[in-house]
């Protein structure tokens, strides 16, 4: 009892901090529209998140480069150099180096930067989720066999990239054959918190933490066994940006 008593207080203090981001639902905000599916982001290099929330990249037009405008592996291309030229809008020449850019959108759709790769941000919403390519270490699975793969409990029937019950994966983790020296290749699904751009794993932790900006999720969420909470993780966040939805500015 009185830890559902404290639990309930340092819900309703959060949501008072974080209450200006709840936004404005029923009608459309001056300038912004409500995303949909059909959204399209403009195409372009996004140095950072802010210029995702504005809806604001570098246009190709913009960029200095030899690669082929019109080609559809434009950024491809382009991605393959260390740095990439630019003007501003002052008409200035810029130069950035790719690994510190956020991401770019071809054809309306984000892919963001994680360890050099680019991945396609496949559910958007104010809690956005992709899955990445990622080397990691991890010294407690030094000692498995060559192409050891394990079970990933969190492609099961609730995940947006699984049809059926819990499996082993062909998109779960595994043991690359040169991953003796404790490194690995692995499929990792994160979320982003579309208020402050932060780029979290999608884990249980960082779910609940997004999940207190509506408390009533929030405590929906927290009252379910430790086991359905992981089941029903992406549930919940689709259940968020329904009922906070996320508004970009308008394209021109």
């Amino acid at each position: 009892m009185m830890e559902n008593l404290f639990r309930r207080i340092a819900v309703s203090a959060f949501c008072l901090s974080v209450f200006s981001f709840v936004p404005l639902t029923g009608q459309e905000q001056e300038g912004m529209v409500r995303y949909t599916p059909d959204f399209r982001f403009k195409d372009g290099i996004y140095l950072n998140f802010d210029q995702v929330k504005a809806n604001s990249p570098i246009p190709k037009a913009k960029i200095l480069t030899s690669a082929d405008y019109n080609d559809k592996e434009f950024f491809k291309d382009l991605l393959e150099s260390k740095k990439i030229y630019f003007y501003d809008n002052m008409g200035i020449r810029q130069e950035v180096d790719k690994s510190n850019i956020w991401g770019y959108a071809r054809n309306g759709i984000l892919y963001i930067q994680v360890q050099d790769n680019f991945n396609r941000i496949t559910f958007v919403g104010n809690i956005s989720h992709f899955v990445a390519d990622v080397m990691t270490y991890d010294p407690r699975y030094s000692n498995y066999p060559y192409g050891y793969g394990y079970y990933d409990p969190y492609y099961s029937y609730y995940s947006p990239y699984s049809y059926y019950g819990n499996y082993y994966s062909p998109y779960g983790s595994y043991y690359s054959p040169y991953s003796r020296n404790m490194t690995r290749n692995e499929i990792k699904q994160f979320i982003v918190d579309f208020e402050t751009g932060k780029v979290l794993d999608f884990d249980l932790d960082n779910t609940e933490l997004l999940l207190m900006k509506d408390a009533q999720l929030y405590e929906e969420f927290v009252q379910l066994p430790r086991k359905k909470k992981k089941e029903l993780m992406f549930v919940y966040i689709r259940k968020f940006n329904e009922k906070n939805p996320l508004y970009l500015p308008v394209n021109e």
